[in-house]
């Protein structure tokens, strides 16, 4: 398991039946997480006095008691800030578990001796973006939802590296890359996080276990004759690692060469010592 064990500023104190006790800077959260299908005995006491919790709905969703939670506050990740806002479904605009694809793609970066372009899909609020924009890379941030590419633009700016070369597009990423390769757009790295399920901005329907490898082949004429790496991450229950892998071979080992490596994203647990597994990603070097 690949663990983001680093972090400063976040930190998972707990977990038990159902639910997650973290620390997101000062601020104490309680989130739902299906991972966590364990009931073990809730010996923190602020399980009982957290700053906010999330609670499901039986009719589907869910809510969140703030209590005194602030609109938003950040985190710094070694030399990244984030800004965290709770948000429908749970989430806070940031997977802290991302961390370790974030120091190994900026290592790649810093140590390829070379201009690097990276295409960041499905980019959110531009986690990778500010570590690949922080590494030296130029990127290209691609995300369907405006509201999160404008999110984007704020940790960019939080974290100093606004005015690198950035190119913010707010687009369907299928049809995005679908018209970067009839310009001859070229890429040195992708990285991609696609959903389990979405739609784009004119109603587009994506649905990972249909479209992904569909969209990986895609994505391969976007790649430049010398490729630095792709990476490729699922939260989809499932799809296991190995998956990955073999989608990410099939789709540019045979014109590129290189080598996948899949394995689960994880967050260690303070009270276990464990670690908390979320989601899988996939790392294809050239």
């Amino acid at each position: 398991m690949w663990t983001a064990r680093d972090w400063k500023d976040y930190e998972i104190i707990d977990c038990s039946g159902g639910e997650k006790l973290e620390r997101w800077g000062d601020k104490i959260l309680v989130r739902p997480d299906p991972q966590v299908i364990w009931d073990t005995v809730r010996e923190d006491k602020r399980w009982k006095t957290a700053n906010a919790r999330y609670s499901r709905s039986s009719q589907g969703g869910g809510s969140w008691d703030k209590g005194q939670l602030p609109q938003s506050w950040q985190v710094r990740y070694k030399e990244l800030t984030f800004n965290i806002k709770p948000m429908n479904f749970k989430h806070t605009g940031l997977f802290p578990e991302q961390a370790v694809n974030w120091d190994w793609a900026m290592e790649k970066i810093r140590n390829a001796g070379r201009p690097v372009k990276l295409l960041n899909l499905f980019a959110y609020t531009g986690g990778a973006t500010v570590a690949a924009l922080k590494a030296g890379a130029s990127v290209c941030h691609v995300d369907a939802a405006k509201g999160m590419v404008q999110w984007a633009k704020e940790n960019a700016a939080s974290s100093g590296v606004i005015d690198r070369p950035v190119r913010w597009i707010v687009d369907d990423c299928g049809k995005f890359i679908a018209r970067e390769i009839r310009r001859g757009n070229k890429y040195d790295a992708i990285i991609m996080d696609p959903p389990s399920y979405g739609r784009g901005p004119g109603g587009e329907v994506w649905k990972l276990e249909n479209d992904l490898v569909p969209f990986v082949r895609l994505c391969a004429g976007v790649l430049s004759d010398d490729p630095l790496f792709v990476i490729i991450n699922s939260y989809t229950t499932g799809l296991s690692a190995s998956t990955l892998t073999y989608v990410a071979q099939v789709a540019f080992g045979k014109k590129f060469g290189g080598v996948a490596r899949s394995d689960e994203l994880g967050l260690p647990v303070t009270s276990t010592g464990l670690s908390l597994p979320c989601g899988a990603a996939c790392r294809m070097e050239f």
